[in-house]
Parts: structure tokens; sequence; C-alpha cells
């Protein structure tokens, strides 16, 4: 894998990011709308995710990755509502 690989990890602003955000809302408001909890979703997706990432950049990339994730919840960068 190449550094320009292991960078699309941190890409967060490309149209295609953009694109496939917005079928991923499509499909947590149609989980909602089955019944299925929020939280539960959310996680399953989180797993769906981490392991789509593992197949794609291997274990050590992704953990790497998943280091930086603190700092940016902390910082807000995932909050689309009032901060807890």
């Amino acid at each position: 894998m190449n550094e320009l690989d292991v960078a699309s990890l941190y890409d967060l602003g490309g149209d295609q990011h953009r694109a496939a955000l917005a079928y991923v809302t499509e499909a947590f408001a149609e989980a909602i709308l089955a019944g299925i909890e929020s939280d539960s979703f959310a996680h399953a997706a989180l797993c769906a995710a981490l392991r789509e990432l593992v197949a794609t950049y291997g274990e050590e990339s992704v953990a790497a990755f998943a280091e930086t994730l603190p700092e940016r919840l902390r910082a807000g960068e995932f909050t689309t509502g009032l901060r807890h």
C-alpha cells in the first residue's frame, strides 16, 4: 500500500465521501423507520466500516487512523447538534 492510499483514510471532504455519506444517512433513516434503534444501527455501521477499512488498508493503518479519533471527537469534528 502506498501513502496515497493511506491518506484517503483521512480525506473527509471529497466528492465520493460526500456521496457515500448521503447513502449511509439514507440507510440510517430507513433503519430507524424499520424500528431499529439508532445506537444499534450506529454500532453495526461502525463494525462494518472498520471491517471494510481493515480489508482495504490493513490492521496497522486502520489502528493508526483509529488513534486519531478521540482528539477529533473531542474537537467536535463529528458533532452535528448540541454538544454533550
